[in-house]
């Protein structure tokens, strides 16, 4: 496992749909060793940091295995490395073997998974297409955000060294495929609603699917209840 590109970028204004729109997400490849805060690498920046940025999200990592599907699968969007606004690209760590609290150390940083990618329109702006985060989205190859546990450098060709698993064990993949497609599976809502290394956000989503799914027949017992009254009457 290792760091194949280390990617920064400051926000810039891009022309879309006939408006400007602030964006950090083109970013490129840095040469040479990075430092990396607790917030973000030096040298990269976020546009909106309402929804972008900070402690849970400082790094964003995507697997460059992840490239060869969405080459392999969609040849006509030309996608390049650090097309995703990714901080980190990687080799060997993908969604479905890294889990939600996975410790890492990627040159001398120390790293924590904390959560799937869920891009906003500016995914779509950076691919062409706004349609794009919905094919992201539904086709389920997210990459993962990082806090930074401890401060260091990093650079391209540093390995990535495993420094703990997480023993709840849930994955990026089924985090993002909670959150995206499969909302009516009540063991994984009820893991993840319990995991307290995921955003008080995610967890807080999670559990108002568990309402709603739980509610769910509820609500549909009523129904039948005042049909057979009306039924009889």
């Amino acid at each position: 496992m290792r760091v194949l590109s280390v990617n920064v970028g400051l926000p810039r204004e891009v022309s879309w749909r006939g408006k400007s729109v602030t964006t950090g997400i083109f970013k490129a490849p840095v040469d040479g060793s990075v430092r990396v805060r607790k917030l973000n690498l030096d040298g990269d920046g976020q546009a909106d940091l309402r929804v972008h940025g900070g402690l849970d999200k400082a790094l964003y990592a995507y697997p460059s295995e992840f490239y060869d599907v969405w080459r392999r699968e969609r040849p006509e969007l030309d996608v390049r490395w650090v097309s995703f606004g990714e901080n980190l690209t990687t080799r060997g760590l993908v969604d479905e073997d890294v889990s939600i609290g996975d410790r890492f150390r990627a040159g001398s940083a120390e790293l924590v998974v904390t959560q799937p990618r869920l891009p906003c329109f500016k995914l779509g702006i950076r691919m062409g297409r706004d349609s794009f985060v919905t094919e992201f989205l539904e086709r389920g190859l997210f990459g993962f955000y990082l806090a930074v546990s401890r401060e260091g450098d990093v650079q391209a060709g540093d390995p990535i060294v495993v420094l703990s698993r997480d023993p709840r064990g849930l994955r990026v993949s089924d985090a993002g495929r909670l959150f995206a497609r499969d909302r009516h599976d009540v063991e994984g809502l009820e893991r993840a609603a319990s995991l307290d290394v995921l955003p008080e956000t995610w967890r807080a989503y999670f559990r108002a699917r568990l309402e709603t799914v739980r509610s769910g027949p509820a609500r549909a017992a009523a129904r039948s209840g005042r049909a057979q009254g009306r039924n009889r009457s």
